[in-house]
C-alpha cells in the first residue's frame, strides 16, 4: 500500500494542511502507518496533480501563507474503492530489536537488558499517548456509546489495535527481562 491512502484517510477528517497532517499521522495513523512531514508534503502535491485533493490559500499576516487540502469527490471514491479491496499480504513483522533478541546469547546480558528496556520505555509512552487521543475521542462517553453513536468509528477501531500492540510490547518487555533476570542476575 502506498502513503496516498493513508493520507486521503487521514483527510475524511476534515480540511487541513501539511502541518496539521503531519500531527495527525504523529497521533492518529504513527500506530499504523508512520511517516515523515517531508514524504506527506511530497505526497499531498501528488494527490492534487491527479485530482484527489484540492488546495487553497490562506493568507496569513504574520506567517508564511499555508495551503489548505480536502478530499475531492475523485478522492472519495478511490479511497472507498480501495477500502473494500482486498488486503494485498498480511502484515510483517520486521523489526530490529527481534533481530538483536535472536543474537544475544554469548553477549553482555545488560547490553540486552538495556535494549529492551528501552523499548519498553518508548512502548508505554506510545501507551500513554493513545491512551489520551482515546480519552479525547470518547469525551466523556462510555466506548459502547461511542461506537454506537459516532459518525466515523474507523479512527477508534485503529486506535484500539494501536493500543493493544503497544500494551502487548510492555508485556513481552516485562516477561522478556524477567527471563533475562532468571538466567543472568544483576549483582
Amino acid at each position: 500500500m502506498s502513503l496516498k491512502y493513508a493520507v486521503l484517510a487521514a483527510l475524511l477528517e476534515g480540511e487541513a494542511s501539511g502541518y496539521e497532517l503531519s500531527k495527525v499521522f504523529d497521533v492518529s495513523l504513527a500506530n499504523f502507518w508512520p511517516a515523515m512531514p517531508q514524504q506527506l508534503y511530497r505526497e499531498l502535491e501528488r494527490l492534487a496533480r491527479d485530482g484527489l485533493v484540492e488546495a487553497r490559500v490562506v493568507q496569513q499576516e504574520r506567517r508564511p501563507n499555508k495551503r489548505m487540502f480536502t478530499l475531492t469527490a475523485a478522492g472519495r471514491r478511490e479511497l472507498a474503492d480501495f477500502a473494500v479491496e482486498p488486503v494485498r499480504r498480511p502484515t510483517v513483522l520486521r523489526d530490529e530489536l527481534m533481530v538483536k533478541i535472536q543474537s544475544m546469547d554469548g553477549t553482555d546480558p545488560r547490553a540486552t537488558r538495556a535494549l529492551v528496556e528501552e523499548r519498553m520505555a518508548w512502548a508505554r509512552g506510545k501507551l500513554g499517548r493513545y491512551e489520551r487521543v482515546r480519552e479525547r475521542l470518547l469525551a466523556g462517553r462510555t466506548e459502547e456509546e461511542y461506537l454506537r453513536d459516532a459518525e466515523r468509528v474507523g479512527p477508534y477501531l485503529t486506535l484500539m489495535a494501536g493500543i493493544n500492540f503497544e500494551a502487548e510490547n510492555v508485556r513481552w518487555c516485562e516477561r522478556v527481562l524477567s527471563i533475562l533476570g532468571q538466567r543472568a542476575p544483576l549483582s
